[in-house]
């Protein structure tokens, strides 16, 4: 069979089929003949040959037999919103603004900040540890300022 077409949510739901196949221990065979039993699904044994809405009718067929679908841990921790975290998020964002930050994400500033501190989240930071990573940012932001400035 050809491939589905491609599709952002694509990706995800195949990921999570194969997440609840492993928390429901079905091994291949028998995934594979849940698959070709399913109508609708013109006897397709792969995910990668389904489609969006075929794909969400195998995830309905895996809730059926008690998988249960969980929020990713990295969603559940809000954003820390004290006065150090919000100026340490506004310098990153100048510096993406200048170019010196290729990636703005909160993801690519806590890889940044455990770097520096080995704590891998702004809420976590001591006010020493923040005050280390803001007078940082300060100096990498005077650097291409100044670059910039010539």
């Amino acid at each position: 069979m050809k491939a589905a077409p491609s599709n952002p949510n694509r990706l995800r739901l195949i990921k999570l089929i194969h997440v609840a196949r492993r928390e429901l221990r079905m091994d291949d065979d028998t995934y594979r003949l849940l698959l070709a039993g399913m109508t609708g699904l013109d006897g397709a044994t792969s995910t990668a040959d389904l489609s969006v809405p075929n794909l969400h009718k195998v995830l309905e067929q895996l809730k059926q037999r008690g998988f249960k679908v969980r929020p990713n841990k990295a969603q559940k921790r809000p954003m820390a919103d004290d006065a150090q975290s919000k100026k340490i998020r506004s310098l990153w964002l100048e510096l993406h603004g200048l170019g010196a930050v290729r990636d703005p994400s909160e993801a690519a500033l806590a890889k940044f900040v455990q770097s520096m501190t080995r704590v891998s989240a702004l809420q976590w930071l001591s006010t020493a540890q923040g005050s280390r990573v803001i007078e940082n940012l300060k100096q990498w932001y005077n650097r291409v300022a100044d670059k910039e400035a010539i």
